[in-house]
């Protein structure tokens, strides 16, 4: 195991002097590129410009540190850098606009970091250099104002398309963010916009895309990490950002289904990558403490915290457009791993999400997947394509002999204190959510080779 600190610098002449420890790793992360910010941050600040929109310099600061997150996160392989191959220590320097306000919610950020990541995070801040205490520029004035309401994430995913469609039909105005990742993701995220665009053409909602990524050499000698536990840390800073441009008082809206932001462990080896803090309710409230100890005014909200996927789809406010759009979305974990067996990219058919989707879609899936019948034959379960319905017939029958093991399993993934009030209602979220899977998986075999 090897402790590392990644330092942030704007520019050659950024030459202030950080200590770091004996045993520490350092690697630089350089945030600017000829006069440009760079890693996605100075064209997401220009998009937002272009689309009438000034975010606070705390915003701008957002995506710095999502940066910083981000890079370590990606970069610092678990298998090399860390004792238990999972647990990595990892420091961070991050120059910001505001040290002191960032220095008091430090044990916040590094508590929601921990819980996200499973690694061990320190962070330190100071001052951004001269020349670049400012980093936004002011949008020019416009006779009428940005039409927007509110932040909503548009992960190209089904639940974030039913968020969307919700929001719209609702008479909102949302600004959709996104994180343009690899191409089939993309793909995903333009083909459900333009059809909410062609469908709501009246409508001014309109979306941000960012662009961050990180060479592979960042950290010397280091290979990159594939698991990215921490990428919702930087999809959440994408639309604070954001929201910080829209007005004084904004909700950013994280639309996920309840089954998986809970994302109980489905058995004992749901450990580490296969068990996903991304929208745990644990996390959502450390958001929401974050944005008071910076002083943004603004919250995060998963509005689907008490519905299962297929509760979700029946009750969109446009079902019709829904029943167009769905099959344009993508659910599946590794949508590219088909590259590699020479199979169809897109939708495996069988890991955790693209179960839950199948589920939720029954009467109407026209997806594509890999695996396009789950009865057709016995499932091996020392392979990928019967592991996860294995572990699901494990949970759903555990669950079916006792319901009252909800109320105690629904603790497991992280805390829930934070409102006691919720914890029958997730308990009943999770049940749903199994018996959902449980009827898709009725008659489906599973055994090892």
């Amino acid at each position: 195991m090897r402790r590392h600190v990644i330092i942030g610098r704007f520019g050659p002449g950024d030459r202030a002097r950080v200590p770091k420890a004996r045993d520490e790793v350092l690697s630089t992360l350089q945030l600017v590129a000829g006069k440009r910010i760079d890693h996605g941050i100075g064209r997401a600040l220009g998009d937002l410009k272009a689309l009438g929109l000034t975010p606070s310099e705390i915003g701008a600061d957002m995506l710095v540190v999502a940066a910083h997150v981000h890079a370590a996160d990606t970069r610092l392989s678990r298998a090399t850098e860390s004792q238990d191959a999972w647990t990595r220590e990892i420091r961070l320097v991050i120059p910001v606009s505001d040290p002191v306000r960032w220095i008091a919610a430090t044990p916040i950020l590094t508590r929601a970091l921990n819980f996200l990541t499973g690694d061990k995070w320190t962070v330190g801040f100071r001052k951004r250099p001269k020349g670049f205490a400012t980093l936004v520029s002011v949008a020019a004035p416009q006779l009428i104002p940005a039409p927007f309401d509110g932040v909503s994430l548009f992960s190209g995913g089904l639940d974030s398309l039913i968020g969307a469609i919700d929001t719209l039909e609702a008479g909102g105005t949302p600004l959709l963010v996104s994180h343009a990742g690899e191409g089939l993701v993309s793909k995903s995220q333009e083909q459900c916009f333009d059809g909410l665009k062609a469908a709501y053409k009246t409508s001014s909602f309109n979306r941000l895309r960012v662009w961050m990524s990180f060479d592979s050499g960042l950290v010397e000698n280091v290979a990159s990490e594939e698991t990215t536990r921490g990428r919702s840390f930087l999809f959440f800073s994408l639309g604070i950002a954001a929201g910080t441009a829209v007005g004084r008082d904004f909700v950013l809206k994280v639309p996920e289904n309840g089954l998986i932001a809970l994302n109980v462990p489905l058995d004992r080896l749901r450990l580490g990558a296969l068990s996903t803090r991304t929208t745990h309710p644990f996390y959502i409230a450390r958001w929401n403490e974050l944005l008071r100890s910076l002083g943004i005014a603004g919250r995060v909200e998963n509005p689907y915290w008490n519905k299962t996927k297929g509760e979700m789809v029946l009750a969109c406010a446009n079902p019709a457009l829904l029943k167009t759009l769905a099959p344009l979305s993508l659910s599946c974990s590794s949508p590219s791993k088909g590259r590699w067996t020479k199979k169809p990219q897109g939708h495996c058919g069988y890991c955790l999400p693209c179960l839950i989707r199948r589920a939720s879609l029954r009467r109407s899936d026209s997806t594509t997947y890999s695996l396009p019948d789950l009865s057709a034959g016995t499932l091996d379960t020392k392979q990928a394509e019967g592991q996860q319905v294995r572990s699901f017939q494990i949970a759903i029958e555990r669950l079916a002999n006792r319901p009252d093991l909800a109320k105690a399993l629904i603790h497991k993934p992280g805390p829930l204190y934070d409102d006691p009030d919720r914890h029958d209602a997730l308990a009943d979220v999770y049940r749903r959510g199994l018996q959902e899977v449980g009827r898709l998986l009725q008659g489906v075999r599973t055994a090892p080779s």
